[in-house]
């Protein structure tokens, strides 16, 4: 049983982190015992769309909780997405789909980013949100990318 029950906290620590980079963290509140409390943004690059960008700042709960990765991160983020290079779909998008997500909990909640695509004004729009397994949150961001030509390209 305790093995099983490591496998799922390595699998949910591990796996949600695919395609994002740390970019930094800023400490908001300093802990005597433990980790501060800390806002941190990550970059991930689109998976089927060259030339787009999405930061993701979150705040990040520190304490003895948060030191051993069991704490609960409050569902505060934003998100800003960019065109940073010549935009190329790599295939067919459908209306709405996950491009990343990071588990925010030991169990069962994540921030995740779906894309949709406004084919009538040519825009991809990222919509990042707050799951729980059970009952959801409305927190969310939203930030668009215009597919725009790139200068040369």
């Amino acid at each position: 049983m305790k093995q099983i029950f490591l496998a799922l906290v390595l699998f949910a620590g591990g796996s949600a982190t695919a395609y994002c980079e740390e970019i930094g963290c800023i400490t908001t509140a300093w802990k005597l015992i433990g980790a501060n409390h800390k806002v941190c943004v990550q970059a991930f690059d689109d998976p089927k769309v060259d030339g787009v960008t999405c930061h993701i700042s979150q705040a990040k709960t520190g304490g003895i909780a948060g030191t051993l990765g069991v704490a609960e991160d409050p569902s505060q983020f934003s998100i800003a997405c960019r065109q940073v290079g010549p935009i190329n779909i790599k295939e067919n998008l459908p209306d709405e789909e996950t491009a990343f997500s990071e588990g925010t909990a030991l169990f069962f909640k994540e921030t995740r980013v779906s894309r949709l695509f406004d084919k009538k004004r040519n825009t991809l729009v990222y919509v990042a949100i707050s799951r729980k397994l059970i009952d959801g949150a409305p927190a969310n961001s939203i930030s668009t990318v215009p597919i725009m030509p790139w200068a040369g390209k």
